[in-house]
C-alpha cells in the first residue's frame, strides 16, 4: 500500500509561521517581560551618572545595547547567577549536552557508524534537541502498583543531587557556588545520596528488572564509593585542606598526579564504577535486565534521570581535574587587557563601561575558566572511551576489584603521601 505525501501550500506554511509568531509575542509580554523585571528587583542595581538605576528603568536601557552593560555586571555580581548560570547548573547543563552528543558521534566513528545525522544540516547537530523536544512532549507512564510519591520523585532527586555536587566545583579564582572550608567532605556527603536515590527509585516502581538493577547499584556504589573516598586522601595530606579552592591553589607549581598517580589512577577507576559506565554498566545491563532501574521511567521523567546522569558525569571530571590535574592553573594564554580599559573602562555611547569589580572579565579568570574546561573536556573523552572498546566485566570481578585491588592500592597512595612529607620532599618547609 503506497502512501502520498501532503503537498506543500504556501498558505499554510505562512500561518503556521504567523502563529507560532503571534504566541512567541504573547508569551513575552505577558511572561518573559514581567519575569526579567521580577529578576532585577532582587539584583543590586548600579549608580549610573549619580543616579541608582531601578528595574523600571533597566527594562528601557536593554532596548539599548550600549547601556546594558552595567546592569549584565550588576546581575553577574549575584548569588543566583552563579546557581542558575555560571559556574553552577547552567554552565554544567551546558557541557552536559555537549557531552551527549559528542558521545554519540564519537562511538559511532569508533564502530565505523554516521551517528546522529538527519537533524539538523551539519552532523546532526540539532539531534539533541530533537530529542529533548520528544521526550518533553512523550506521555509519561505510572506503573499501576508503582509508590507513586517515590516513583515521581526519584528523578528529581537525582538531578537536585548532581546539582549539589556541581555546586561544590571551584571553576575559577572566586566562582564557585559553594566554598565551603570542608569541600571535599561535602562532596563525599553528596555522593552518598546517589545509591540512596537509586535503590528507592527501583523499589518504587514495584517491578523485578528496576529492583534488580537497584541492587546491583546499591552494591557497586557502596563497594566502590570507599576506595573512592581513600583514593583522594593522599592530596589531602598533601595539601593539609579540606577546601577545595585551596587544594586547586596548592598546585600552581605542579599538579598532584605527578606525585599521586596511583590514587589519580584508583580514583578513574572508582570514578567509572559510580557513574555506571562501561566495563561497570551492570545496574543497566540492557543485555541482561532491559534497562536496569531506568527500566520502568518514561518522558521527560527518563530525561531528567538521563540530565542528571551527565550532570554527575561532568561534576566528577571536574573534580578529578581539582584534586589531580591542577584545576584552573595552567600557562597564561589569555590575552592581557590594555591598562587604559582597566583603568578608564570602555566607552560605549552615553556610558562608560567600567571593568574593576567584574571578576570574570580579568585575565586571570578567563584563563582559569579556559584551561579548566580543557581539561575537564579531556578527563570526560577519558571516561566515554571506555564504552566503545572494553566489554562488561562480571558482578563477582565487580565486587572483588572494588573490595579488594583498589583498597589496597588506595592505601598505598596514602604511605607515598605520607612518606612524601616526611621525607621532606613536599609540605611544609620541603624541597618543593
Amino acid at each position: 500500500m503506497s502512501v502520498i505525501a501532503p503537498k506543500f501550500r504556501l498558505s499554510e506554511f505562512l500561518k503556521v509561521i504567523l502563529d507560532n509568531l503571534f504566541w512567541t509575542v504573547l508569551l513575552l509580554s505577558l511572561i518573559g517581560i514581567p519575569a526579567v523585571q521580577v529578576v532585577l528587583f532582587y539584583v543590586e542595581m548600579p549608580v549610573i551618572d549619580g543616579e541608582l538605576l531601578t528595574p523600571f528603568l533597566a527594562l528601557t536601557w536593554i532596548a539599548d545595547p550600549s547601556r546594558i552593560i552595567p546592569i549584565i555586571k550588576a546581575l553577574m555580581a549575584t548569588d543566583f547567577f552563579r546557581i542558575a548560570a555560571f559556574p553552577g547548573f547552567g554552565f554544567a547543563a551546558l557541557i552536559a549536552a555537549g557531552t551527549i552528543f559528542v558521545e554519540r558521534k564519537m562511538l559511532a566513528k569508533m564502530q565505523l557508524r554516521v551517528g546522529p545525522f538527519y537533524c539538523g544540516k551539519m552532523e546532526g547537530i540539532l539531534q539533541l534537541m530533537g530529542d529533548g523536544l520528544k521526550l518533553i512532549s512523550k506521555e509519561i507512564i505510572i506503573p499501576a502498583k508503582a509508590d507513586k510519591p517515590l516513583f515521581w520523585a526519584a528523578p528529581v532527586l537525582f538531578v537536585a543531587t548532581a546539582a549539589a555536587f556541581v555546586a561544590l566545583i571551584p571553576v575559577a579564582p572566586g566562582w564557585v557556588v559553594a566554598d565551603v572550608d570542608v569541600g571535599l567532605i561535602a562532596v563525599f556527603a553528596v555522593i552518598g545520596f546517589f545509591p540512596i536515590i537509586t535503590i528507592l527509585s527501583a523499589w518504587s516502581a514495584n517491578s523485578k528488572f528496576p529492583f534488580i538493577g537497584g541492587i546491583r547499584a546499591l552494591y557497586q556504589m557502596v563497594s566502590f564509593e570507599i576506595p573512592l573516598i581513600l583514593s583522594l586522601l593522599g592530596a589531602v595530606i598533601l595539601t593539609g585542606t579540606l577546601n577545595l579552592s585551596e587544594i586547586v591553589a596548592s598546585q600552581a607549581n605542579f599538579p598532584w598526579i605527578i606525585f599521586l598517580p596511583i590514587g589519580a589512577i584508583v580514583f578513574f577507576i572508582t570514578m567509572l564504577a559510580e557513574l555506571e559506565r562501561i566495563p561497570f554498566d551492570l545496574p543497566e545491563a540492557e543485555s541482561e535486565i532491559v534497562a536496569g532501574w531506568l527500566t520502568e521511567f518514561s518522558g521527560m521523567m527518563y530525561g531528567l534521570v538521563q540530565l542528571g546522569t551527565y550532570l554527575k558525569l561532568y561534576a566528577f571530571a571536574a573534580l578529578f581535574v581539582v584534586m589531580f590535574l591542577g584545576g584552573w592553573h595552567g600557562p597564561m594564554i589569555w590575552p592581557p587587557f590594555p591598562q587604559e580599559i582597566i583603568t578608564d573602562g570602555i566607552p560605549l555611547g552615553p556610558v562608560t563601561a567600567q571593568l574593576p569589580g567584574l571578576p570574570v572579565l580579568t585575565q586571570e579568570v578567563l584563563n582559569g575558566v579556559l584551561w579548566f574546561v580543557l581539561k575537564t573536556v579531556g578527563v570526560i573523552f577519558f571516561i566515554l572511551l571506555p564504552r566503545g572498546v572494553f566489554p562488561r566485566i562480571r558482578v563477582d570481578m565487580l565486587l572483588s576489584l572494588g573490595w579488594t585491588k583498589l583498597i589496597g592500592l588506595a592505601f598505598v597512595n596514602m604511605f607515598i603521601a605520607l612518606a612524601l612529607i616526611y621525607a621532606g620532599v613536599l609540605g611544609p618547609g620541603g624541597m618543593l
